[in-house]
């Protein structure tokens, strides 16, 4: 399980070490091009009921920590799909990975 920590929030954000990978691609670009914007996700199930939403600035000192010393493999489909979502109004909305499940073929027999 990861963790953002946000300004002077003494609350530090769990997020789990892959979503997080992903998210950190995401939140590094728009803020290296002075980007301001909101990331929303729903809280897990082991927290009250809900949802959360941090303004991005690229003023506010931001950490990412992650529990695996590995960096992740990163999903270039998952990236792309949270930087849509970084560029609309609604900002990034901290979604699951979507796995791509082919249906096997039949096999010739």
């Amino acid at each position: 399980m990861g963790t953002i920590y946000y300004g002077g929030s003494a609350t530090p954000i769990q997020i789990e070490d892959r979503a997080l990978a992903h998210l950190k691609v995401v939140i590094a670009t728009k803020l290296r091009r002075g980007e301001s914007f909101t990331v929303s996700w729903r809280h897990p199930d082991d927290q009250p009921h809900g949802r959360s939403t941090l303004w991005l600035h690229p003023s506010i000192p931001l950490r990412f920590v992650f529990d695996d010393p590995e960096p992740a493999l990163l999903s270039r489909e998952w990236v792309e799909e949270l930087a849509n979502s970084a560029n609309s109004s609604g900002g990034i909305m901290l979604v699951a990975e979507l796995f791509d499940v082919a249906t096997p073929e039949p096999s010739a027999s």
